[in-house]
């Protein structure tokens, strides 16, 4: 339960929280964020669906790239940075979807604790799912663990916002 936990808040704070501030950066106001997170519904929305659902795939794929590198990045730096590196390149590609492979591996990684694991389902079948992360199994101490991550890493991304708006009001 711990493990998935810790999953899932790295996973919700990348796409409501790091993702939509990296899009609020790059494009002008507000349009950045709502583009990521209209791709993101759409791409849910439309999953199977043909051409349509294709392309929302496509669309959300092409703006998960650099946000899901910059969301690890800020993991490493505010956390243990060679094993946060190391679980990125070493374990991510393992994961079924790579770009949440990354922010997993890298969260993982800088915590020093270990995610992913086989996953029993409802139906009494076993979700294989590969190994992230180095260290410790997953206790309840890892989560005030997380919730430290994720603040220091907000930290560096409104500290890169800030300096972002300055560059832009001066230059």
């Amino acid at each position: 339960m711990i493990r998935l936990a810790i999953e899932e808040a790295l996973l919700a704070s990348h796409r409501h929280v790091f993702a939509v501030l990296f899009w609020f950066m790059v494009l002008p106001g507000p349009s950045g964020a709502i583009l990521y997170r209209l791709a993101g519904f759409l791409a849910r929305r439309w999953r199977g669906q043909g051409a349509f659902g294709a392309f929302a795939l496509r669309v959300h794929e092409l703006l998960e790239w650099p946000a899901v590198r910059l969301t690890a990045i800020a993991f490493a730096v505010v956390g243990d940075f060679e094993d946060a590196v190391y679980c990125w390149r070493a374990q991510a590609r393992a994961w079924a979807d790579r770009n949440l492979g990354i922010v997993l591996a890298a969260g993982a990684g800088a915590m020093g604790v270990r995610l992913g694991m086989p996953l029993a389902e409802a139906d009494g079948g076993v979700e294989p799912r590969p190994d992230l992360g180095v260290g410790e199994a997953a206790e309840v101490a890892f989560l005030d663990s997380t919730v430290g991550l994720l603040w220091r890493s907000l930290v560096v991304w409104v500290f890169a916002l800030a300096i972002l708006s300055v560059a832009r009001i001066l230059g």
